[in-house]
Parts: structure tokens; C-alpha cells; sequence
């Protein structure tokens, strides 16, 4: 059994590394890479990516779980050994109903739709996309089929990125989170809304990077296996447990936009930098679902680093870094410009109370275009008609609205948005977790002192990888399923 356990992680390992050098290709497209470069760079992870399936499917590879699963099966169900048997297998059975051809074909086409999508966001030019949108959802179509006998076409989808959900549990979750935040959210618009002019003045870009490296660091994020770099639309990536990197984007006139976008894109990239090192290069080096991962960028970006404590601890030296700008403006202040509830057009701009409506929006658009209800034309029309019915407001040019986030252009369609708000709900029920077994957090926090939370994050959760699954890390750490009711409490707290 030992040297079929070596040999498994063995080729685990190739699978592993081939898929992080595609990510290094991935990192390069969305940050340095020149424009012209995008045709070979598609051939080049579309290779990647199917000698990565071809490992990963190798019927040799199969054989071998077969020979390890009575070990497995004699082993603790928490054990290192058993849970990378149980995920490898389950990644086997996923991968070999995927032809290879179509998993390159997917590489290939994300890549190029993602290149043409930088330069028609910015020149407002839906129609320059829209033929590959439209190819992005007869391939994220062929990509469901694969998983027949489902009940919703996008449930194969959803269920890749969040194991265990279905469209219909998506969809119940949504509605009843809905029902108890639009009336929080009418009590909230009725109050006078907050100045928030402070954070739009001109604020150096040089500066707002020099302040929000200090503050993640502070946090946790480790640049010694780390990075910043910009892009287009931030994310965080992962070539190696050691080398975890972020990206952000800087607005001289809006100050929250570059500092917000780093530290949730830090939290993302703590969760890794603290997975158990002896899960290097295996699937178990991996968050253990979407909404998990977004759950810990949601808690540092939110529920610590829009919380007063936090400005309590940084805003001196903000002040210290704008004084020309934040000299005269005094930390109430501040605190509620951080903090205001408004409806507005933009998903990553949004504030805690409306932020979930536009998830909402987007989870439901593609379940329509994955059903043949909502044609890739009409899109742009759809997307501004629930704008106006959801949140009340809709954006005047298409770079605003459809063509705001990257995922659809770089990605499949379905699957895409629900662990936004999933992750929403689990970083409220995470951080009461985390104040039942530490209630001076909040105290340390405002103290500057972000180790005692980071530590509880990374015993309870970042250590873990995706050894369990995401029900099973929310039961052990929670002691029950997953809950709206911390979530919309916390909400409550904060803003009633």
C-alpha cells in the first residue's frame, strides 16, 4: 500500500504542476502579457490543459485508487491518507466523463474571449464579444452534458465549484436571504445617506499600494511567498503552496476601490499560504469550494476591514499617508463612508446591504441563458431591466453593466456567481465560530493585533485545504449546517 500511496501522489503531482503552469500562463495574460501575444498563449494552455486531463484520466490512475480504496476504507474518515483517496476519486470520476478534446477546446476559446473581453470593456463594445459569449455557452452546455441525468442543467456546474449544491438550493437559499435583507435594506435607504466624498479625492496610486501592502501584511499575507501586481479585474492565483499571488486595480478618485479589492483578494490568498504543507501537489492544496474560499476574502474585507475597530487601528495612519486629503476628516466619518448602503451599478463596488442583489442577478441570468430562456443577444437588455427591478438603478453604457465582470468572458457560464453570496453566509457564521472560542477578538483587532483571528482561520479552516467538504467543514467548525441567520444578524447589527 505504501508504494501505491507514492506512486498515486506521483502522478497527482504531474496533474498538480501541469495545472500551475498553466495558472503562470494565466497570471501573465491578465497582468504583463502584450495584447498580441493572445492567439499563442490560447494554444498554449489549451496544450496544458488537456495533458493535464490526460494524466488526470489515465486509466492507470483509476486502477490505482481501486487497489488503495481498501485502505482507504480502513482508515480514519479524517485521516491525511483517506481524504486524499476520497478526493482523488472523486476528481477521477468528474475528469473522465470530460472528453479531452472539449476541455482543450474550452482552454483554448477562454483564453482568446478573455483578451478580446480587455479590450471591449473598455471601448463599451458588447457586440465585439458577443459571438464569443455565445460560444462560451454552447460549451458550458456540452460541459453539463457530460454529467447527464441532472435536474437543472446548470447543477453539474454549480455543483464543480460548490460541492453539494443544486440550482434548486441555490435558488431556495436566494429567496429566503432575499425576503429577510430587501426589508433591512428599505430601512436602511430610508436613513440620510452617509458623505462618502472623502474617498473620492485624488489619491496617488503609488500611495494606496504602499498602504494596502502594509495593511494585508499586517493581516497575514506573507510576501515571501507572495506578490501584488494590477490587472484588469483582481484575483488571486496559486503556482505552488509557497508562491500564492493577489492583483488588484487602483482609481485615483475612488480610495476604496484598490484598498478593498486587496484585501479581499488576501484573504483569498491566506486561506492557501495556511493549507498544511505536506499537501503540496496534491488535490488536497486546494480551498474546498468557491464559496468557502470567498467566505474568507468576505471576512477580512468585510467583516474585519470595514469594521470600526479596524479604522480604529489603521486610520491614524491613512491619515499619515493622505494627510492632505484625510487630515480633516475625522474617523465617524470615515468609518460610515466605508460603510454606506446605496444602490449602485457596480458588483465589486457594491456595499454589504445590496451586494447580494447583484449576485442574485447574475446567478439568475445565467441559469436563463443555460435554460435557452434568454438569448446571449438580448443580454445586455435583460441584465439593465433587472437592474432596475432589483436594485433600482441601471448603469448608462454596457462597460458598467454586462461587460463589468470577467467570469462569463474568461470561464464558463453557470457556476459562476453563487459562492459570492455563499461565502457572504459562511464568513458571518465562521467569524461567530471564531468570537465563541475567542471573544477578545474584536478587542484585539482594534489593538492592531489580526494574529489571535488569523491563528483560530487557520487551525479551523486554511489547514485543512479541501480535505473536507464544505457541509463537513461548516458542521465541525459551527457545530451545525450552513445558516442565513448569523449572516443576516450581523447585517442587522451593523446597519439597522
Amino acid at each position: 500500500m505504501e508504494k501505491k500511496l507514492a506512486e498515486l501522489k506521483a502522478r497527482l503531482a504531474e496533474v498538480e504542476d501541469l495545472g500551475h503552469a498553466s495558472a503562470v500562463l494565466s497570471w501573465d495574460q491578465a497582468t504583463y502579457m502584450p495584447p498580441g501575444g493572445a492567439p499563442a498563449r490560447g494554444r498554449q494552455m489549451a496544450l496544458l490543459s488537456r495533458l493535464a486531463h490526460e494524466r488526470a484520466t489515465d486509466a492507470a490512475l483509476g486502477h490505482l485508487l481501486d487497489d488503495l480504496q481498501p485502505y482507504a476504507e480502513s482508515l480514519p474518515y479524517d485521516s491525511d491518507d483517506a481524504a486524499l483517496i476520497r478526493v482523488a476519486r472523486r476528481n477521477y470520476e468528474r475528469d473522465t466523463r470530460i472528453p479531452n478534446a472539449l476541455v482543450g477546446e474550452l482552454n483554448e476559446h477562454s483564453a482568446r474571449s478573455y483578451q478580446a473581453w480587455t479590450a471591449a470593456r473598455p471601448a463599451n463594445d458588447f457586440a465585439a464579444v458577443r459571438g464569443n459569449l455565445e460560444k462560451t455557452l454552447d460549451l458550458s452546455r456540452r460541459l453539463a452534458d457530460c454529467f447527464p441525468g441532472y435536474s437543472h442543467i446548470a447543477d453539474p456546474l454549480i455543483d464543480y465549484a460548490d460541492e453539494g449544491m443544486k440550482a434548486e438550493t441555490v435558488r431556495a437559499l436566494f429567496a429566503d436571504l432575499r425576503a429577510q435583507m430587501v426589508p433591512l435594506l428599505r430601512q436602511v435607504l430610508d436613513q440620510p445617506t452617509p458623505d462618502d466624498s472623502c474617498l473620492h479625492q485624488n489619491f496617488p496610486e503609488d500611495a494606496q499600494r504602499a498602504f494596502g501592502e502594509r495593511v494585508v501584511a499586517q493581516l497575514g499575507y506573507d510576501f515571501s511567498r507572495g506578490r501584488q501586481d494590477k490587472t484588469h479585474h483582481p484575483f488571486m492565483t496559486k503556482f505552488s503552496l509557497g508562491d500564492v499571488r493577489i492583483t488588484t486595480r487602483f482609481r485615483p478618485d475612488d480610495l476604496s476601490d484598490g484598498l478593498f479589492s486587496t484585501i479581499h483578494e488576501s484573504g483569498h490568498a491566506m486561506y492557501e499560504q495556511g493549507i498544511d504543507p505536506a499537501y503540496e501537489a496534491t488535490p488536497l492544496a486546494h480551498g474546498t469550494s468557491a464559496g468557502v474560499h470567498e467566505s474568507q476574502s468576505r471576512l477580512w474585507e468585510n467583516v474585519v476591514g470595514r469594521s470600526r475597530g479596524f479604522w480604529q487601528h489603521f486610520y491614524p495612519e491613512l491619515q499619515a499617508a493622505f494627510p492632505t486629503q484625510l487630515g480633516g476628516v475625522d474617523l465617524e466619518t470615515f468609518y460610515r463612508a466605508v460603510n454606506k448602503a446605496m444602490p449602485s451599478v457596480i458588483r465589486t463596488d457594491a456595499d454589504q446591504m445590496t451586494y447580494d442583489l447583484h449576485v442574485m442577478i447574475r446567478f439568475d441570468l445565467e441559469l436563463a441563458m443555460l435554460e435557452g430562456a434568454l438569448e446571449v443577444a438580448d443580454l445586455p437588455e435583460a441584465w439593465k431591466m433587472r437592474y432596475l427591478s432589483d436594485i433600482g438603478v441601471c448603469a448608462d453604457e454596457e462597460c458598467d453593466g454586462v461587460l463589468q465582470d470577467v467570469h462569463w468572458f474568461a470561464g464558463v457560464i453557470g457556476g459562476s456567481f453563487q459562492g459570492y453570496t455563499l461565502g457572504n453566509i459562511m464568513s458571518a457564521q465562521f467569524y461567530s465560530a471564531a468570537l465563541r472560542a475567542v471573544p477578545a477578538i474584536p478587542a484585539q483587532i482594534a489593538a492592531g493585533e489580526f494574529g489571535p483571528l488569523h491563528g483560530w482561520l487557520r487551525e479551523n479552516i486554511y489547514r485543512h485545504g479541501s480535505k473536507f467538504t464544505a457541509n463537513e467543514l461548516i458542521a465541525h467548525v459551527c457545530g451545525g449546517p450552513l445558516s442565513i441567520d448569523p449572516y443576516v444578524a450581523y447585517l442587522r447589527d451593523k446597519f439597522a
